[in-house]
């Protein structure tokens, strides 16, 4: 390893991190944005499933979801973690309590330490399958608690209620970088732009130059929980929420990065910088993250920033099953051969990296959008699979055969479908057969019906932090 590689990698995931949720004023995510204007930004990166249990695979393992049973755990072949920690790197790894990044699906593997705070404590505890409620505590108790540490002469930067953890995410991934002499590989997971979207106050006055008040914000909270129809009020309101708790997530990787200054690691460690998956606001008729494939859900950042790199732009296609090379290639260490992607740290040496193609999304539906429990596994429902290239989307339906196409560059929002018959406008049969020979060799390389054994049954805290997050 030369003086001039790094010798670190922090990655960086945040749950639900829309493409466009970074890089828009300077309120909402200034840390972020710098590591972008001194990095490689990837600007078609794509998530390789609608939410976390189908996406996460990629990330640690650089394997779709399915590829060896119906379960949406870690396949068996080697995670990332313990790629390099085999190779002596010391690696630790922290999630914010999502219940599906856990030990129950494999998610500690290669970790030295590893801590993925699912254990509810404190009011959270009692509330676990009411995040609406959650939300209303948080924000309607937020004068008073406020009051209290200015009185107190604490800091507002973190929320008064940490629902998130993202407290505790800090403080260890904190001690992590104070205590290592590396080389190390540290992985912290945010969930704070998760839903319900109960940032600090602090935040949200930030993103919205205190135009939005606490009344507003719990009658938004209250609207959606009870299935309300959202008006363009109440949208408007939970996109400033979800950009205050962007805000939240980017404070907390200043002072991470701070601390690695500090710890004296900044100038021999890479940041990298994905979002897992996308969130959406009504572009096709609901809120969060239920099972589609459109843009808004597999849109992602992806940021690659090294201690010598310059800001760099790349528009080739990218899947987040390229993290774990990428992780092995600035470390010089070699990818596991069983891994799917192919780095792309050239790009951070201004060299071009190669198309591979389209990249395939996964996602499984029940019996509608909205079917509760949403499904987790491919034998609860119908298996979605998209492609997509620099221009087109591809959707498919892998049972009934439903077939949809768009052309984001006449239709970045994709509302007309090629395939619908709708349109003047035919699909380009060249198109329409590469993208679907895409999704079937896909589908081709998965366990064969869904039937393979999996590993279903999770602990009753585990459970009751899906039910926080709104998974029945």
């Amino acid at each position: 390893m030369t003086a001039s590689e790094p010798q670190n990698v922090v990655l960086v995931t945040v749950d639900s991190l829309r493409a466009d949720a970074l890089g828009g004023t300077d309120s909402v995510s200034p840390v972020m944005d710098s590591l972008a204007d001194s990095g490689v930004v990837f600007e078609n990166a794509v998530a390789q499933g609608n939410w976390t249990p189908f996406s996460f695979p990629s990330i640690h393992g650089s394997r779709p979801v399915f590829t060896e049973s119906e379960d949406i755990g870690l396949a068996s072949t080697p995670t990332l973690a313990e790629q390099v920690s085999d190779a002596g790197v010391e690696t630790a790894g922290f999630n914010a309590a999502n219940g599906f990044l856990t030990d129950h699906w494999g998610y500690d593997r290669g970790f030295d330490e590893f801590e993925p705070f699912v254990d509810s404590g404190g009011y959270s505890k009692y509330l676990a399958a009411h995040p609406t409620i959650q939300a209303w505590v948080q924000l309607g108790t937020s004068p008073f608690r406020r009051a209290a540490t200015v009185l107190s002469g604490g800091s507002d930067e973190r929320p008064f209620a940490d629902v998130s953890r993202m407290g505790d995410l800090e403080d260890h991934a904190t001690e992590f970088l104070e205590t290592t002499d590396g080389p190390f590989f540290l992985w912290v997971h945010y969930m704070d732009t998760h839903t319900p979207y109960v940032p600090a106050p602090r935040h949200i006055r930030e993103v919205s130059d205190n135009h939005f008040g606490v009344l507003r914000m719990l009658t938004s909270h209250l609207r959606t929980g009870l299935g309300w129809e959202v008006d363009d009020r109440t949208l408007e309101t939970l996109r400033t929420l979800y950009e205050a708790t962007v805000r939240q997530v980017d404070a907390s990787v200043g002072r991470l990065l701070d601390t690695l200054e500090t710890e004296g690691h900044r100038d021999d460690t890479t940041i990298i910088v994905a979002g897992d998956h996308g969130e959406e606001f009504l572009e096709h008729g609901h809120l969060a993250h239920y099972p589609k494939l459109y843009r808004e859900l597999i849109d992602v950042p992806y940021i690659v920033s090294t201690p010598d790199s310059e800001h760099q732009s790349v528009e080739t296609p990218v899947g987040l099953d390229t993290i774990a090379p990428t992780v092995c290639d600035l470390l010089s260490l070699t990818p596991a051969a069983e891994w799917d992607g192919a780095s792309v740290a050239p790009a951070v040496h201004g060299e071009a990296i190669e198309d591979r193609g389209p990249i395939v999304s996964a996602a499984v539906r029940g019996e509608s959008v909205t079917s509760q429990p949403i499904p987790r596994n491919r034998a609860d429902g119908e298996l979605l699979l998209s492609a997509r290239d620099e221009r087109y989307t591809y959707i498919e339906f892998t049972e009934s055969g439903h077939q949809e196409l768009y052309d984001r560059t006449n239709d970045p929002e994709e509302q007309v479908d090629l395939c619908s018959g709708s349109t003047d406008a035919d699909p380009p049969a060249t198109v329409l057969d590469r993208l679907s020979d895409a999704v079937a060799d896909h589908l081709a390389t998965l366990d064969s019906d869904g039937t393979g054994a999996g590993n279903t049954e999770a602990s009753d805290e585990i459970t009751a932090r899906l039910k926080a997050l709104g998974y029945q």
